[in-house]
């Protein structure tokens, strides 16, 4: 007999040998969404692994990211096995896990949606079959050659893997496909499922190679989250910013310019207020704003390493046979800067901010309205700092997101990303400072983190700012990273107390992160119901008949006066008709002004979801409205 300890359980008392799916059956955790896999003493394994006296095990569910990711690569092994009994010569390639789901790439395979239905009732019953998924491992590479010998594109996955390497498969019925797991204890457990879509896929994305079959597809341990899902998508659908943002006319993409969007005066005034805020928050902060060159020699990026490690995603040019670059990011600018300065102790920190317009190479079938595009204005500011300063100003930085996330109602989540196995630069000491300095800096905000172990830059570690939007769908945008890389690079120096030369460490730091993904991230966040701070529409007039015109236009211009964007319309359209095309173009206000109106001098409200508040005073309308936007409420004051 020994003992193990369950992570919110304590200790269990177990025979030696006895797996953890028997444990897990024991603590009675047997509903489809739970212990699905199992991690003992750190490591992600299957269920049927065996425990020994004193493992430290965590069991994981449905509602955790690892968890996801062993019941939908288990689920991808399912949609495999599915179309093999439908289509025997289709060859399976590879099938990950993503965010949302799965996919698989077949070769030797033409499908279209007409075929999503069987394909769908194949997988469940596969799952209603509920095999149970087995292990196997292989005593060669030769031995799993042979075994998969009539699939080329296995085969050249096989040759690819490390001598000596362990080499696995598992097993479900009759279907075995090559995979290092973990799996589903059962496929029984998959009670709910949907083939979304089918697309071309490269293998191994790239162009040069033959095109395959990708079907993408998504699981769930009950219906209930099938029918969550499929109501975000339509919710998707309704809030997609590519949609949204033209009808509005906030921007527009064209083929002339593939990648770079145009922002249109309605898109401008959100741009501006956005910049606004941002501005009054960093001058608040400490910081001085600067703006660098776009366009740089060879001989920078060749300094900072991009022209020999990122050259392929830059746009590069001669000029007076000199090779250029346009910068892709605004790091190498704000060294130069800080270089042809001189410095003390007493200028650091140093927080230097930059709205900077960079430029990178996407490919064509990348590219995603505002989300991703080849040229993007980045909110940058490179701290210059001591080691001393590092966790003040990680402190400091957390302080200033959350005030940013707030403002727009946005929830967030924070990862710390430590130390990569290999290829770093900096002494084991260095790193071990700095990533207990942003530990320190993280527990002291208050704001939950998960750690991601080895997924830091080989420069030094960072912090990443995960913002939720109203479907719950996460957008990595806000970045903290801290730079132990460039200073040594550019020979960067200041002198310290002692009159000695001392080389500053770097924060790199954006909030917006990218300012065009940010504004498409808004309008799908408000869907393109902006908060009247936001409104490129504030307030709209409608006359109900030309006498009431020269009225309209005198409240117009009081409004104008008073700082709020204001429209007159006086068409000869019938008011409900004028109503409906303001709520359309989502004003936040709209006034109404006919005999009684005119005749009292007030104004009738109808607010942009509906609501009618009839006959007000102008003066308690302005004050109203000044406070609804004084304090950047989300929320309509009427």
């Amino acid at each position: 007999m020994g003992l193990i300890t369950v992570e919110g359980k304590g200790e269990v008392e177990i025979e030696e040998g006895v797996s953890a799916k028997e444990v897990s059956s024991k603590l009675s955790l047997t509903a489809p969404d739970q212990a699905l896999a199992v991690q003992i003493n750190g490591t992600l394994r299957d269920l049927a692994s065996p425990l020994q006296h004193g493992d430290k095990i965590r069991f994981l569910s449905f509602d955790e990211p690892l968890g996801k990711e062993v019941f939908w690569h288990t689920s991808a092994h399912v949609l495999a096995q599915a179309i093999l009994r439908l289509f025997p010569d289709a060859k399976p390639t590879i099938g990950p896990p993503i965010e949302h789901g799965f996919y698989y790439d077949f070769a030797d395979l033409h499908i279209s949606e007409e075929d999503f239905p069987r394909i769908e009732e194949e997988m469940r019953a596969i799952a209603k079959e509920n095999y149970t998924s087995r292990r196997e491992t292989f005593a060669s590479k030769a031995e799993a050659i042979e075994l998969f010998k009539a699939n080329p594109y296995k085969v050249a996955l096989i040759e690819g893997f490390e001598e000596g390497g362990e080499l696995s498969g598992y097993r479900q019925g009759e279907f075995f496909d090559l995979c290092r797991g973990p799996h589903l204890p059962n496929v029984g457990k998959i009670k709910a499922l949907k083939v979304t879509k089918v697309s071309g896929a490269y293998w191994r994305g790239d162009a040069k190679n033959e095109m395959l079959t990708r079907i993408y597809a998504i699981t769930f341990p009950d219906r209930e989250g099938l029918k969550n899902y499929l109501y975000i998508l339509e919710e998707a659908k309704r809030r997609d910013h590519k949609i949204i943002g033209p009808k509005l006319g906030l921007f527009s993409l064209l083929p002339e310019a593939p990648g770079l969007p145009f922002i249109h005066p309605k898109g401008m005034i959100i741009w501006n207020r956005l910049i606004d805020l941002w501005r009054d928050l960093h001058t608040a902060a400490g910081y001085a704003e600067i703006k660098t060159p776009s366009i740089l020699t060879r001989e920078l990026w060749e300094t900072s390493g991009h022209w020999s490690h990122y050259k392929q995603n830059m746009y590069t040019c001669e000029i007076d046979k000199r090779d250029f670059a346009i910068k892709p990011m605004n790091c190498p600018g704000c060294a130069l800067y800080f270089k042809g300065q001189t410095h003390s102790y007493r200028d650091l920190p140093l927080r230097l901010a930059e709205i900077g317009h960079v430029h990178r190479y996407e490919a064509h079938g990348a590219l995603s309205g505002l989300f991703r595009v080849r040229g993007f204005h980045q909110d940058d500011a490179h701290l210059f700092i001591t080691k001393e300063q590092i966790q003040q100003e990680i402190s400091a930085l957390l302080k200033l997101a959350d005030t940013l996330y707030t403002i727009f109602g946005i929830e967030y989540k924070l990862e710390l990303s430590t130390r990569p196995a290999e290829g770093t630069i900096g002494s084991d000491e260095d790193w071990e400072s700095a990533t207990a300095a942003l530990k320190r800096a993280l527990d002291s905000g208050g704001h939950p983190y998960i750690i991601r172990e080895g997924e830091g830059a080989f420069y030094g570690p960072k912090i990443d700012f995960h913002l939720r939007d109203a479907l719950g769908r996460s957008w990595q945008c806000g970045t903290i990273q801290l730079d132990m890389n460039l200073p040594v690079r550019f020979n960067l120096e200041y002198t310290d107390q002692d009159g000695s030369r001392k080389r500053p460490l770097i924060i790199h730091r954006a909030l917006y992160g990218s300012i065009e993904r940010f504004f498409g991230s808004l309008i799908e966040l408000y869907a393109g119901r902006f908060p009247l701070w936001l409104s490129p529409r504030e307030i709209r007039i409608l006359t109900v008949a030309d006498r009431h015109t020269s009225y309209a236009n005198e409240l117009c211009k009081r409004l104008q006066q008073e700082g709020f964007l204001v429209e007159v319309d006086e068409s000869s359209e019938s008011v409900s008709k004028k109503v409906r095309a303001a709520q359309l173009d989502q004003v936040n206000y709209i006034l109404t002004v006919g005999d009684k109106e005119m005749e009292h001098r007030t104004l009738a409200l109808r607010c942009r979801e509906g609501t009618v508040y009839g006959e007000l005073n102008l003066e308690e309308f302005l004050a109203t409205l000044q406070e609804e936007k004084r304090t950047r409420s989300l929320k309509p004051y009427y």
